[in-house]
């Protein structure tokens, strides 16, 4: 059963999800081929940030928790984390998108991206030493900078909001993958190459990361989704 964790850890993320994305209410499912497009595209970059990060041994796998099946250094369950986790936070974007009125967040885009860059900004300079601290800064300060000022995205404090609801999903999904409530952890990391700074069991960096993959995620697929809204005119 040990070696279905990881396996089960992304399931019990992306069924509901899957399930309710057929609702005639929502019907997301419109949308699938919109939404593998993205985030194959985002999963490119960060797969192969996620293999060279493996093969410096930035951190490493437990493969007692997986189901054994390792691809260019990844575990499986790995490269299925570029899809299922990206799913499920795309679809509640998309849910709370449908149904709330939530436009009056635009307002704090300017916020949003000034402060945010400011502190990864200084946490580069500061801890240029530690490589994903370093990287995941990088990755964080030109993806909002292109969001904002060159893609003119509008939804940024809208995207922000949906990410400070799903950090409740967040927190026990990466709990388990960074060791809380198992025996170890499944994800490993070496303490010099981040801040050390965890929640719970979560490097900070964890967060971050996060939240820059489902920006660039939920851009593409507006952009993929607008292509279907036009070509089924």
């Amino acid at each position: 059963m040990i070696a279905y964790t990881y396996s089960l850890v992304l399931f019990f993320t992306v069924i509901i999800c899957f399930i309710a994305s057929y609702d005639r209410r929502i019907l997301f499912n419109r949308y699938f081929g919109a939404f593998i497009k993205s985030a194959i595209f985002v999963a490119i970059p960060f797969i192969s940030w996620d293999i060279w990060f493996t093969a410096k041994g930035v951190w490493w796998f437990n493969t007692d928790y997986t189901l054994g099946i390792v691809i260019a250094g990844l575990p499986l369950e790995e490269w299925l984390f570029f899809i299922f986790i990206p799913f499920s936070c795309v679809f509640t974007y998309f849910c709370f998108d449908k149904f709330f009125k939530l436009g009056w967040l635009s307002g704090f885009n300017n916020l949003i991206v000034f402060v945010s860059v400011i502190v990864c900004s200084i946490m580069a300079l500061l801890h240029y030493d530690k490589i994903y601290t370093l990287l995941t800064a990088i990755a964080t300060i030109t993806t909002l900078i292109y969001l904002h000022f060159i893609a003119r995205a509008d939804w940024i404090g809208k995207a922000s909001f949906v990410f400070t609801i799903l950090m409740l999903g967040f927190f026990p999904v990466n709990g388990v993958l960074t060791g809380t409530g198992i025996e170890t952890p499944i994800v490993n990391y070496n303490p010099g190459d981040f801040l050390g700074i965890r929640i719970l069991t979560i490097p900070i960096e964890d967060a971050v990361y996060g939240y820059t993959q489902f920006l660039l995620v939920l851009y593409f697929f507006k952009i993929f989704k607008q292509t279907h809204n036009e070509s089924k005119k």
